[in-house]
């Protein structure tokens, strides 16, 4: 077992619909020091690729993504769940629904932030149904940049999205698969990587 995967054994817990509760490590209250070996391990992962950003999606892959960056060198673009007075000039938008929050939202990057010389490092806290990552990817698709690798905290490994982002080519890294969750005993099963 890695060190996340005890921290979700001894911290996270399990409610119904196949939802895992870290927010107090992960999504909510941070742990910076769990924050700082998630950016070694993705840093040894992608360890060659020419990355020169990262990117995520507001708001809890924020905190991830900005240790991650520090890690590469680089700095960190999120995606904009509402366009705001601040936001000016052209964007990149997709259109994202949130398994958590069981709602669909407008991303958006503002264009000068990616460009075609960016090699992106995509990270997010979950991966469940994959559908804030594809909509990542369609905004770096977008601006001509190249998805160099996507780094995933928690992958629920039995919902779809880890193998529809598989599935598309890219280098999935997640530190923890959860296989199996039961609300009832609290039991958490992990994939062996």
């Amino acid at each position: 077992m890695n060190f996340l995967e005890e921290r979700i054994q001894k911290d996270g817990v399990v409610k119904e619909g196949n939802v895992l509760k870290v927010d107090s490590f992960l999504n909510h209250q941070m742990d910076i020091e769990l924050f700082e070996k998630m950016g070694e391990e993705w840093k040894r992962r992608f360890a060659g690729k020419p990355i020169n950003k990262v990117v995520t999606i507001e708001a809890s892959g924020i905190g991830i993504a900005c240790i991650v960056a520090k890690y590469f060198g680089t700095p960190v673009v999120f995606a904009k769940k509402s366009k705001s007075i601040n936001i000016d000039g052209d964007m990149y938008v997709a259109e994202v629904e949130s398994f958590t929050h069981k709602c669909k939202n407008q991303v958006i990057v503002s264009k000068k932030f990616l460009s075609p010389d960016d090699h992106v490092l995509i990270i997010d806290d979950f991966l469940a149904n994959g559908c804030a990552l594809q909509g990542l990817i369609s905004i770096v698709n977008s601006a001509g940049a190249t998805v160099e690798g996507i780094g995933v905290a928690i992958e629920k490994g039995f919902q779809i999205g880890g193998q529809t982002i598989r599935n598309l080519g890219y280098q999935l890294e997640s530190l923890a698969i959860v296989d199996a969750m039961d609300a009832e005993t609290g039991s958490i099963t992990f994939r062996e990587q």
